[in-house]
């Protein structure tokens, strides 16, 4: 094998230990606690048990939507993620994030359809918050099953097929579809959003699964960017100082000038998710963040292209 290989090859294998290492050290933390039970996060029910409350998938200026499918893992969901769900080991692993919140005890298993290139119907194991469960993150949600073969059949699509509603109860998510990212490309930025302080801790959450906040001190407000999926850096650690320079977020002042800036702290580490909060030392309004190619790796070893996201409007 050529050493160039084996370097790739290695160093996704190190990115992988290392990112799971964590996820299932924050599930650990969840299996052990009290209160939340694993049931409250995770769902194994393969029929969809919310009642039809006739809620629209469109109200005002919000819609119920499904911003990204992301085919993360292919048959490489490590021993561990038993504490997911019994039979998670060896399966695939496809992070799907959604508009707004969602209601999570509106949400079964049974409610997601994966199709597959030849139009076959995946097989959906269990779905899980886990572990994006801090405040204002209960949208990404993971798909654990056998949703194709990367090669020969990959999945081509995700749609919600249940009543799956939004947190505050406005929106109903059937009917939502989106079409999935393949297993080779590197996570992108799916949303931005300027994060309200005010939003309530829903308790899902035990220590391990919660991130680090932005302090107090000097900062003015914060911005929560989703990535596609779970990210690190390329060797499994988490980002320092370096990335945070590497984030480039546009503001615009009263007078409507707009300037770039770099965030003060960057947030929300150490809870193997997908959010990263971006604390800022400007009240400028943010219009845009951006993030250069090869800097972030997802569990499958892929470095992110370089991407750019518009600030959505604070929203549920």
């Amino acid at each position: 094998m050529p050493r160039i290989l084996q370097v790739v090859i290695q160093n996704r294998s190190r990115t992988r230990r290392a990112f799971f290492g964590r996820l299932v050290a924050a599930l650990s933390c969840v299996m052990m606690s009290v209160s939340p039970t694993l049931a409250d996060v995770t769902s194994s029910d393969l029929i969809d048990t919310t009642e039809n409350a006739s809620l629209p998938s469109e109200n005002g200026d919000r819609s119920a939507e499904l911003l990204s499918a992301f085919f993360g893992l292919d048959n490489g969901l490590p021993i561990l993620s038993r504490l997911i769900c019994r039979g998670a080991p060896g399966k695939d692993g496809m992070p799907v994030i959604f508009s707004s919140e969602i209601d999570h005890t509106t949400m079964q298993a049974g409610d997601f359809k994966v199709t597959t290139a030849s139009g076959a119907t995946g097989e959906t194991l269990c779905v899980t918050l886990l572990p994006a469960t801090d405040p204002g993150e209960l949208r990404t949600v993971l798909l654990v099953g056998e949703f194709g073969d990367a090669k020969s059949d990959p999945p081509v699509s995700v749609e919600v097929v249940g009543h799956l509603h939004s947190i505050d109860g406005v929106l109903d998510f059937r009917g939502a579809q989106v079409e999935v990212t393949p297993l080779a490309s590197g996570p992108s930025l799916v949303m931005a959003e300027v994060v309200d302080p005010l939003t309530p801790d829903q308790g899902l959450g035990q220590r391990r699964t919660d991130g680090t906040d932005c302090p107090s001190e000097g900062i003015e407000q914060a911005v929560r960017v989703v990535w596609a999926g779970g990210v690190t850096l390329e060797n499994g650690d988490e980002p320092g100082d370096a990335e945070r320079d590497l984030y480039r977020v546009t503001v615009r002042a009263e007078d409507g000038t707009e300037r770039t800036v770099t965030p003060t702290v960057l947030a929300d580490l150490g809870d193997g998710d997908n959010n990263h909060l971006l604390c800022l030392d400007t009240a400028d309004t943010p219009l845009s963040v951006s993030f250069p190619e090869g800097i972030f790796a997802d569990p499958n070893g892929d470095l992110n292209p370089d991407t750019e996201i518009t600030v959505s409007l604070r929203r549920q």
